[in-house]
C-alpha cells in the first residue's frame, strides 16, 4: 500500500470524536493527514464540541478539546491530495458559507477523488452542489438537506455507512468502524495483521 496524502477540512465546534478519529485513524494505518481551517494556520487549534445521544430530541453539546492543525488552509489545492474528510458537528453550518471552502470541495469532487463526510459534513457537500443524484447519509437533521440538493438521503443505522461511488458518508460517530473501513476500502488501502 502506498501511503496517501489526505486533506481534513474542519472548524471551530466540529465534532470532536468526529475530527480526532478519523484523523489519528488514518494517520495509524500510515497515511498523510493535513488538518486546515480557514483563516487559521498550522499550530493554530479549533474548537471542538462532543455530542452525544442521551434519549432526549437530539443530541446534547458539551464543550470538547482544542484540536491542533498542522497545515495551512490558504495553501491547500486539490490537486496536492489524494481524498478528503469532512467531520461534522457545527462547523459545516459556517464553513459552507466560505466560497474558498465550497471551491475546494468541488475541486476534490470534479477529481473523482474520494471524499468522506460525516453527520453536518453533508451540509458543505450539499452547499458545494456535489450530491445531485447521489445516496448521502448525513445525521437525520440534514436529510432535508440532502434531499434539497438533489441526493437520495440513505437512512440508515447510526452506526453504519454508505458508498456511492467516490461519497463515503455516515450518520454520526457511532459509525466510525464502518466509516472508516469503507473509506479505506475506497482508498485502496490494504492493512494486513
Amino acid at each position: 500500500m502506498s501511503a496517501k496524502k489526505i486533506l481534513m477540512i474542519t472548524g471551530d465546534y466540529a465534532e470532536d470524536y468526529e475530527t480526532m478519529v478519523p484523523f489519528q485513524t488514518l494517520l495509524a494505518v500510515g497515511h498523510q493527514v493535513d488538518a486546515v481551517c480557514p483563516d487559521k494556520k498550522a499550530g493554530d487549534t479549533v474548537a471542538t464540541a462532543i455530542h452525544d445521544f442521551e434519549g432526549d430530541q437530539t443530541y446534547s453539546e458539551k464543550r470538547g478539546h482544542n484540536f491542533a492543525l498542522n497545515a495551512d488552509f490558504a495553501t491547500a489545492r486539490a490537486e496536492n491530495y489524494d481524498a478528503l474528510v469532512i467531520p461534522g458537528g457545527r462547523a459545516p453550518e459556517y464553513l459552507r458559507l466560505n466560497e474558498d471552502v465550497i471551491r475546494l470541495v468541488r475541486d476534490f469532487h470534479d477529481a473523482k477523488k474520494p471524499i468522506a463526510a460525516v453527520c453536518h459534513g453533508a451540509q458543505l457537500l450539499a452547499a458545494a452542489d456535489i450530491i445531485r443524484d447521489r445516496k448521502v447519509s448525513a445525521y437525520p437533521a440534514c436529510a432535508p438537506e440532502v434531499k434539497l440538493g438533489g441526493g437520495t438521503y440513505a437512512d440508515i443505522a447510526i452506526d453504519d455507512a454508505c458508498i456511492d461511488g467516490n461519497l463515503v458518508t455516515a450518520p454520526a460517530w457511532p459509525a466510525h468502524p464502518k466509516w472508516m473501513a469503507a473509506f479505506l476500502k475506497v482508498l485502496g488501502t490494504e492493512i494486513n495483521l
